[in-house]
């Protein structure tokens, strides 16, 4: 598939998501398939002049290659896609371009980390920071937990199962400043219908967010067919509109499939991205 040129509707896409596909054996950069951000920030009312920073944090757990003697290699990956890039890259198609290293030599973990940076950056049409990381790197992770209060245990009652923005309130009398978060995110893919399940948290400055609207909010992801990154860059939109924040910054924190797992921050404020490993990841 094309890395560049005009490029269709994701309804018009022949994308390898959903569908039979096959694996190739040696390493494959062109089965790397675009999605123009576009698509989805038109229905935001987003333009070229984004409202936010960020970046995608894609996490590869399968990683391995074959050194120039022939001994496999195992490793992680960590790759930062900006959010201002044109394009995100269609997840199935990144999990058979990794998986097309397996039988490939390299003559270092180096060459591997260029190699991914370089076909990377041709596919989402900017700059992406690769590291590939040894096992003794990777065992030394601990797994964290998201800033503030949880917010699974409220009481509250929920039948709302497509986006609801009218959900959101706040308190303008009641500013403050705190970090919330949440275990209950789910969407689901637009193109195969499957869930996509993860954990969010919201750190805000500005009028104090009904916790339990904001709880019944997320839920009402449960059945929207949107991306993973699409998701985030909706809550943003919404939580600066309705709630009036002064700061923000969404993070998402995906579980894996396919051996990666996907993990959008958006940001108006000078939020540092940190990859947390958390319990379900």
């Amino acid at each position: 598939m094309p890395l560049c040129g005009k490029i269709p509707h994701v309804d018009e896409m022949n994308l390898p998501l959903g569908h039979e596909t096959d694996y190739p054996h040696k390493y494959a950069p062109e089965v790397l398939c675009p999605i123009p951000r576009s698509q989805s920030r038109a229905k935001l009312g987003i333009g070229h002049e984004l409202p936010f920073a960020g970046v995608d944090i894609w996490n590869a757990w399968d990683l391995t290659w074959l050194g120039l003697s022939g001994l496999p290699r195992v490793a992680t990956a960590e790759l930062h896609v900006p959010a201002d890039s044109p394009n995100i890259v269609e997840s199935k198609s990144l999990k058979l371009y990794l998986g097309s290293f397996a039988m490939s030599p390299f003559e270092s973990t180096t060459a591997v980390a260029e190699s991914i940076a370089r076909d990377l950056a041709a596919c989402v049409g900017a700059p992406v920071k690769v590291s590939v990381l040894p096992v003794a790197g990777t065992e030394a992770r601990r797994v964290a937990r998201l800033a503030g209060a949880c917010l699974d245990e409220l009481d509250v009652a929920c039948s709302d199962w497509e986006v609801d923005t009218d959900l959101l309130h706040s308190d303008p009398s009641d500013m403050t400043q705190e970090d919330v978060h949440t275990h209950l995110l789910r969407s689901l893919c637009p193109v195969t219908s499957q869930p996509d399940i993860g954990s969010l948290q919201i750190s805000y400055r500005g009028p104090r967010i009904n916790h339990a609207a904001l709880l019944q909010y997320v839920v009402s992801f449960r059945e929207h067919n949107d991306f993973h990154e699409a998701c985030i860059e909706r809550m943003f939109v919404d939580l600066m509109d309705r709630c009036g924040c002064e700061a923000l910054t969404v993070q998402a924190r995906y579980q894996r499939r396919g051996g990666i797992d996907i993990n959008p921050l958006r940001s108006n404020c000078s939020e540092k991205p940190l990859n947390l490993r958390l319990w379900r990841q």
